[in-house]
């Protein structure tokens, strides 16, 4: 595929809403535009264990488990792929090598990315991918930061981004992005996209 970007993790925020999501914060390595990824608390947690190469679990996790036996099996995590993003949902693959065969298998991101942090092997994305879901690092920040934006104060607005205008989502993602609430502003892309 010759539109893959390299992206690198930047690491997950945590947020309220919904329900203890996790934002996984990815970032394109030349153009430094954002793509956030809301994950689960399961897969945040073993992606940070992952990324703070100090903390060992007592008992291996899931996919340091599945890490073990592609090790075992001498079979090598070539790279990660987040090939496509569809009604808000990401896409992935993981590409092996066993011997001299190449194997594509779908994954989630998030379980995806975990191997790849384990195995050390790069993550892509596609330009299409970058355009639907990717957020300008480059954004101008408020003269005031203090001073607060009323749609996002309140939050009842939020719950229904729907009824908002596409002018006052802009701003709101912009804001969204300054505050590093990359949960929310997952939300909010995919929102303007619907509209």
């Amino acid at each position: 595929m010759d539109d893959k970007i390299r992206v690198e993790v930047k690491g997950l925020t945590y947020s309220e809403r919904p329900s203890g999501a996790y934002a996984l914060l990815l970032e394109s390595v030349n153009e430094k535009i954002k793509i956030p990824i809301v994950i689960g608390a399961f897969e945040a947690q073993s992606i940070a264990i992952a990324l703070d190469k100090m903390t060992k679990p007592p008992r291996p996790m899931t996919h340091d488990l599945f890490q073990s036996m592609l090790e075992k099996h001498e079979i090598s995590l070539k790279e990660v792929l987040i090939k496509d993003l569809q009604d808000g949902v990401f896409y992935a693959e993981l590409v092996f090598k066993s011997s001299d065969t190449e194997h594509q298998i779908d994954s989630r991101p998030s379980d995806a990315i975990a191997l790849a942090l384990r195995s050390m092997c790069p993550i892509y994305t596609t330009k299409e991918v970058l355009i639907k879901a990717g957020m300008a690092s480059s954004v101008k920040k408020p003269e005031h930061p203090s001073s607060k934006n009323p749609l996002i104060s309140n939050q009842k607005k939020l719950d229904d981004l729907n009824s908002i205008s596409k002018e006052n989502l802009e701003e709101l993602l912009n804001k969204a992005i300054l505050s590093e609430d990359y949960e929310l502003a997952a939300r909010i892309r995919d929102t303007l996209n619907n509209k």
